[in-house]
Parts: structure tokens; sequence; C-alpha cells
């Protein structure tokens, strides 16, 4: 078996994932929580007053599936990548970097959503997610390139199926970024279709078993 060498970059990139996904639920603000009892909306009123805060659902939802799927396939990467270098971990800090920043343009979209007529939210959003679309795209690309730190005994048919993948992870982001330039709602929805579509499984790196007497 490879030895490993990757566990600190995967402890402290789980770290900052899970700091990412806190702050966007920091952002989800119950209205009335300010007034005193005898203010509280009704029943009624209180189910109005929640519809009326489905901007911010969404964007929470869409940033939520976003960082989730990237986590998901970044754990799925570092199995099989097993060593690292400085030009690793700066790339993995890049990619970090802008996965804590997505709760900054997820609140500003939360707020812009009922302005359907404005886009620069939408534009920041999405530009977001196509720079970490790159920066994952650059970390496999980097860390497989030659198999320069993956497993001795990976399997090269199912390395070039996952960079043929990921290839066009940037490519429709970019696609994206042009929508939210006119349709907002568009771009929420493509974002989250898209963060869908990571989820799905793909063809794993198999390991291959060394024979040993």
């Amino acid at each position: 078996m490879d030895e490993k060498e990757t566990g600190r970059i995967e402890a402290f990139s789980d770290g900052v994932f899970a700091v990412a996904i806190t702050l966007l639920v920091l952002n989800i603000k119950i209205p009335g929580l300010d007034l005193s009892a005898a203010q509280l909306p009704d029943d009624t009123n209180l189910w109005i007053t929640l519809g009326h805060e489905w901007p911010m659902l969404a964007a929470y939802g869409t940033s939520f599936a976003t960082i989730g799927v990237m986590w998901l396939n970044h754990h799925k990467l570092f199995v099989h990548i097993k060593r690292t270098d400085t030009v690793l971990l700066l790339i993995n800090l890049l990619l970090l970097l802008i996965i804590v920043f997505i709760p900054v343009p997820t609140a500003l979209l939360a707020e812009y959503l009922v302005r359907l007529d404005l886009h620069a939210a939408a534009v920041l959003y999405s530009s977001t997610f196509l720079v970490m679309a790159t920066c994952f795209n650059l970390l496999w690309r980097y860390a497989s390139y030659h198999d320069r730190l993956l497993g001795k005994n990976v399997d090269s048919r199912a390395v070039k199926a996952i960079s043929r993948q990921y290839m066009f992870g940037p490519l429709l982001y970019l696609i994206i970024f042009g929508v939210a330039w006119i349709n907002t709602s568009a771009c929420i929805i493509l974002s989250f279709v898209l963060a869908l579509f990571f989820a799905l499984p793909g063809r794993p790196l198999q390991p291959v078993r060394d024979d040993l007497s």
C-alpha cells in the first residue's frame, strides 16, 4: 500500500469546508426575533413572512449544495492523491480561500433576488463559482500530471476519465457567469443543477493491488 502524506492537508481542508457551510447558516435571518411578545406575528402572518424569505433560502440551498459537492469531490480526489508538495499546498489554499468566501456573495445575492432587473450580485456569485471550479480543476490536473502526486498503481484510464469530467467544470460555470448578466433566476437554477451533476458518482480510480508474496 502507498504511504499517504496528505493527512494534514485533508484535515485542514475539511475544517475550512465546515466553517464555510456554518457561515452560510449565519446569514439566515428569521424575521420577528427582535420584536416583543406582543408584537410577534400570528401564525398566518408568520407563514407569510417566512414565505417572503425565499430568496435567502434559495441562495443558501444553492451555495450549500455547491460547497457540499466540492467537499465530496475533494475527499474523493485525496483518496488517490498520496503525496504533496508546495505547489499543491498553494493551489489547495487558493481553493479554500474561494470556498470560505462563498457566504459573502451568497448573502448579497439573497438581498438582490427581489430585484431581478439588477444583476451585479448574480455576476459576483457566479464568478466566485467560476474561480472555484477553475482552482479545483487546477488542483487535480497538477496532482495527476504524469501521475505526479498520485499513488503508484492507479488506473490510468480512470485518471483520464476524471480529467475529462472535470475539464467541463470551468466551461459550464463560465456559461452560468454569462447567464448571470441577463437572468438572475436562471443563474441560481443552473448553479444548483450543476452542483447536482457533479454530485453524481463518476468512474472511481481503481488502485492496482501489489502482488506481494
